[in-house]
C-alpha cells in the first residue's frame, strides 16, 4: 500500500471557498493503510448559519428556483460532464478515502452516481409534468385550475460515509433539478467526495449559493437540522440518528426525507439453484466490507438446501482475497475506521454468546496488521429472534437461516424492523414475484434482478428503513410542493 500526499481543501459557502469560522481541522484517513490522507476545515455552527443564509439568499432572490425546467437541466449536464472528464480521479478518491476495492468504487461507488446525474439531467428533469391541469369544478359559475410542482426551497442534504460520492449525488441532483438550493454535509470521515463537488459545480456555472458544502460535528449537524432557513432535510444514515433527525425537524415542522438502515432477507426457495444464488450470496457479505444498507445479509434457504449452501458459502470464502483496495485483485477492503470494526466484533460476540456458531471467519486478517480490516464471516444455526439477525451489522457478516415453506420463508423476511430490501430467487419466476409481493420493503430482486441499480426506480424502504424515495422521477418529486390555482372561466 503506497503513501498519499496530504491533501488539503476548504469549505464551499455561497460560491466561495473558506477555512470556516473554526480553528479546529479535521483529519482525513486512508481506512486500509490508516494514514492521514487530508486536511480539512471543521466547520462550526456559525459556518452551518453562512451556508444555510447563502442558500436562502440564492433561493429567495437567485435565479435558480425561476430558471425554465431546460436551463436548469443544461448546467447539471455540464456538471456531469465534468464528473465524467474526471471519473478516473474520482474513482482514486473513493479508493483512498472509503476503502472501496477498485472494482466497486469504478461501477457502484462513481460510475453508477454519475450515471444517474446524467439520467436526471437528460430524461428525468425535461420530461418532468411541472405543471398539470385539473378537471373543471361546476358550482358558482365554472372554475378551471391547474396543480403546479414548485422547489421546497432550501434543502439540507446530510450523507453517509460507506457510499459518499453516491449519496452526495442521490440527493444533489433530484434538489437541484427542482429548484431547491442546497447545504450539502458530508460525514466527517469521507468529506472530499463531497467538497469535489464545489469544484465541479463552479466548472459548470452554477450560480453561487446554490450549493454550499460544509463538514461537522454533532453540533455542525443539529444547526443545520434545526436551522430556521432550512425548508427540508434529507439525511442518510443509521435508524438511531435518523430519528434524532426526524425529531429536530419537528420543532420548525420541515420536511424530512430519511434513507436508514437494512436487514434485508436474501430468500432461496427449494428449487433454487446453488451456481446461480453464489454471487448474489456471497455479495451480500463482502461487498464494501458489509457497510451498505441494501445488502442482503440474512440468507434465509430451504431446509433440504441448507447444509449444501453453507458448505458452498465457507469453501468460497476461504479465497476471498482481504487486502489493499487499489490492487485490483482484492476483492475485500476495510472498514472505514477503527470504531466501526470493534461495533462489528461487539455484535458477533452477541453472536456468539446467544449460541449461534461461526462458521468462517469472525476475527481479523492474520497478514495485516495496519487498516481496519475485518475476515468475512458467517454464522449458522441462527434463530431470527438474535440480535446478530435483528440488528444492522454494517461490516462483513451474513447469517443463514433455514425455513421449512413459503410461508415461514416470509414470516421469517418480515419479522424485522427494517424493511429495505429483499431477494427472492427460484426456478418458478411467477412463485418468486407472487413470494416476492409479500415481502414489506420498499424493493426487490428477483433471482438477482439483473442491470444494477435503476435510475428509474425509487430506492427507499419501508418501517425503520424511512421515509420517502430517491432516484429518477420519484426522488425529484420529494424536492417539489404541490401549488393550486384556480380561477373563473368567463
Amino acid at each position: 500500500m503506497t503513501s498519499t500526499p496530504l491533501i488539503t481543501r476548504e469549505l464551499f459557502i455561497d460560491g466561495k471557498w473558506t477555512a470556516g469560522a473554526g480553528d479546529e481541522r479535521l483529519e482525513v484517513l486512508n481506512p486500509a493503510t490508516e494514514q492521514t490522507i487530508a486536511e480539512v476545515p471543521q466547520a462550526t455552527p456559525a459556518d452551518i448559519d453562512a451556508a444555510v443564509r447563502a442558500a436562502r439568499r440564492a433561493f429567495d432572490e437567485g435565479p435558480w428556483p425561476a430558471m425554465r425546467p431546460a436551463e436548469r437541466a443544461k448546467i447539471l449536464a455540464a456538471m456531469a460532464d465534468e464528473m465524467t472528464r474526471r471519473r478516473a480521479e474520482l474513482v482514486e478518491l473513493n479508493i483512498t478515502e472509503a476503502g472501496s476495492t477498485r472494482m466497486i468504487a469504478d461501477f457502484l461507488q462513481v460510475g453508477t452516481p454519475i450515471d444517474h446525474f446524467a439520467d436526471m439531467a437528460h430524461r428525468v428533469l425535461p420530461q418532468f409534468a411541472f405543471e398539470q391541469p385539473v378537471p373543471p369544478i361546476y358550482g358558482r359559475g365554472i372554475g378551471q385550475g391547474a396543480v403546479v410542482r414548485e422547489p421546497y426551497g432550501v434543502a439540507a442534504l446530510i450523507t453517509a460515509f460507506n457510499f459518499p460520492f453516491l449519496l452526495n449525488l442521490a440527493k444533489l441532483a433530484p434538489a437541484l433539478a427542482a429548484g431547491c438550493t442546497a447545504v450539502l454535509k458530508s460525514s466527517p470521515y469521507t468529506p472530499l467526495e463531497a467538497l469535489v463537488l464545489g469544484e465541479i459545480a463552479e466548472s459548470a456555472g452554477l450560480p453561487p449559493g446554490v450549493l454550499n458544502i460544509v463538514t461537522g460535528d454533532v453540533a455542525a449537524g443539529e444547526a443545520l437540522t434545526q436551522h430556521p432557513g432550512v425548508d427540508i432535510v434529507s439525511f442518510t444514515g443509521s435508524d438511531a440518528v435518523g430519528r434524532k433527525v426526524y425529531a429536530q425537524g419537528a420543532d420548525s415542522i420541515k420536511k424530512v426525507v430519511l434513507e436508514l438502515g437494512g436487514k434485508s432477507a436474501n430468500i432461496l426457495l427449494d428449487d433454487s439453484d446453488l451456481d446461480k444464488v453464489m454471487e448474489s450470496v456471497l455479495g451480500g457479505i463482502i461487498t464494501h466490507a458489509g457497510q451498505g444498507c441494501a445488502l442482503l445479509t440474512r440468507v434465509l434457504v430451504h431446509q433440504s438446501l441448507h447444509d449444501e449452501l453453507v458448505a458452498r458459502i465457507v469453501g468460497t470464502l476461504g479465497f476471498i482475497t482481504v487486502g489493499d483496495p487499489a490492487d485490483p485483485a482484492t476483492m475485500m477492503g476495510p472498514l472505514i475506521r477503527d470504531v466501526q470494526r470493534q461495533r462489528v466484533e461487539s455484535l458477533i460476540a452477541a453472536g456468539v454468546a446467544e449460541g449461534a456458531q461461526i462458521a468462517f471467519g469472525g476475527g481479523r486478517p492474520a497478514h495485516l496488521d495496519r487498516g481496519f480490516f475485518l475476515e468475512p464471516t458467517l454464522f449458522v444455526g441462527v434463530d431470527n429472534r438474535m440480535r446478530i439477525a435483528q440488528d444492522e451489522f454494517f461490516g462483513p457478516v451474513g447469517v443463514v437461516i433455514p425455513f421449512s415453506d413459503d410461508d415461514e420463508a416470509v414470516r421469517i423476511a418480515n419479522d424485522s424492523r427494517y424493511g429495505l430490501c429483499g431477494g427472492v430467487w427460484s426456478a418458478d419466476s411467477q412463485r418468486a414475484v407472487a413470494l416476492a409481493r409479500r415481502l414489506r420493503t420498499g424493493m426487490v430482486t428477483i433471482n438477482g434482478g439483473g442491470g444494477g441499480l435503476n435510475p428509474a426506480a425509487p430506492f427507499g424502504g419501508y418501517k425503520y428503513s424511512g421515509v420517502g424515495r430517491e432516484f429518477g422521477e420519484y426522488g425529484l418529486s420529494e424536492y417539489l410542493q404541490h401549488k393550486t390555482l384556480q380561477w373563473p372561466v368567463g
